[in-house]
């Protein structure tokens, strides 16, 4: 008889009985699906993995501590065999044909009623994957085109002509230290379907050259405004686009909550009645010194970090910056928008006890192809900057976890 393709169907399992037969890794990868589908799992199998057990212990399954026997697969819905126990598997199946249960078979596709597709998740829809040709089955070509159809639709560069998703409002997005790559997926997704980009300097550029022609991109630091009125005329301009029933984005760099006035925007737009959604960014306080070779924490050398605003010295009577306190601290210091100001702060945390001798790594537009590590100490910090001609952006490092990784290349 020819082979025919299979019949693609969504089962909905919510409240319907499943038996899952053994509790190693191919169970332990397809359970999640299950029970994230509500079905009502029992697992038969004398052992399981950590993970399983773990699902046990929650009370998303029944775990059943004993081999398949038969009866286990009566007035049930669907099956997952897949035991260590070739012979069990075929006599599991063979009951299974009998009581007309849908059933997987993982050490024998073509002995099996039902296949497990490739699947995949974005926003609402499921992607899943078969391959029609049986005798050419290949699970990596079929992973392969899964991840490929989901990741177009998480990033936006595959969508239906016309059915765009966009929603009227404003999203405050955190686009990553700069690295274009590094923004979230669903940063990314948000992008690709606004009509409007709010963007500021440290907004990684290269995602704007990927937005249709047809999205009006709006560049803060050029919004008109008085001496002092930057951020008002941003968050102006936030809530006129969005009162047009516009999708709007509000790209920043980094995370839109760490140093980047996120919360003044979301009050603003609150107050305005606009909703805001606000999806968190990768930090540079974390990520460019990831990039340049730094942890933050390391086992025996640092035990905790501090990420502090440097953009005000700290002999400015507007500081809220404790630096006597933070010269104590043993672990690492981070600090952002300290270029211009470095000098101050290092001569700051030694005269509150700080070892001159100190390492200090400053790294200037980290994640990106510009990216360069400056390296020095508290005491040469300031010359530094000078003399390499640091410019900002760039996140400084101060504690030993600079000594931690491999020496820098020049």
């Amino acid at each position: 008889m020819a082979e025919h393709p299979a019949y693609p169907v969504g089962l909905r399992l919510t409240g319907r009985r499943v038996v899952v037969l053994g509790g190693g890794e191919v169970a332990q990868r397809r359970l999640p699906a299950l029970i994230a589908a509500g079905a009502d799992i029992t697992l038969v199998s004398p052992e399981v993995t950590p993970s399983v057990e773990a699902m046990a212990d929650a009370g998303e399954l029944t775990w059943e501590r004993r081999r398949y026997a038969d009866g286990d697969l009566t007035d049930i819905w669907y099956a997952l065999i897949a035991t260590s126990d070739h012979d069990a598997n075929t006599r599991a199946s063979a009951e299974a044909e009998r009581n007309r249960v849908w059933c997987v078979r993982s050490d024998d596709a073509d002995e099996a009623t039902a296949w497990t597709p490739a699947t995949g998740h974005s926003e609402g829809v499921t992607v899943a994957v078969l391959t029609t040709d049986a005798k050419g089955r290949d699970p990596r070509h079929t992973a392969a085109i899964r991840d490929a159809v989901v990741e177009g639709l998480r990033d936006g560069t595959l969508v239906a002509p016309h059915h765009r998703t966009r929603t009227p409002g404003v999203a405050l997005v955190g686009g990553g230290p700069g690295d274009p790559d590094l923004i979230t997926v669903r940063g990314r997704r948000l992008l690709a379907a606004a009509d409007v980009v709010i963007t500021d300097h440290l907004g990684p550029r290269d995602l704007l050259a990927e937005l249709p022609p047809n999205v009006e991109v709006i560049d803060a630091a050029k919004l008109p405004y008085g001496r002092f009125m930057a951020q008002e005329a941003i968050n102006n301009a936030l809530i006129e686009h969005a009162k047009q029933g516009k999708s709007v984005v509000r790209l920043k760099g980094g995370d839109p909550f760490v140093y980047g006035r996120g919360m003044e925007e979301v009050q603003a737009l609150a107050e305005a009645g606009i909703a805001c959604t606000v999806v968190p960014g990768i930090s540079s306080s974390i990520s460019v010194p990831g990039a340049a070779g730094i942890p933050v924490t390391h086992r025996g050398v640092a035990h905790e970090f501090t990420v502090v605003s440097g953009h005000i010295a700290p002999d400015d009577e507007r500081s809220l910056v404790d630096w006597p306190s933070l010269a104590k601290l043993t672990g690492t210091l981070v600090i952002l928008m300290g270029v211009a100001t470095i000098g101050k702060v290092a001569e700051t945390l030694i005269a509150h006890g700080k070892s001159p001798d100190t390492p200090v790594a400053l790294v200037q537009e980290g994640t990106t192809a510009a990216q360069r590590r400056v390296d020095a100490t508290l005491a040469t910090a300031g010359e530094a900057v000078l003399t390499h001609e640091v410019k900002p952006p760039a996140v400084i490092v101060i504690g030993e976890v600079v000594n931690v990784g491999p020496a820098p290349s020049e």
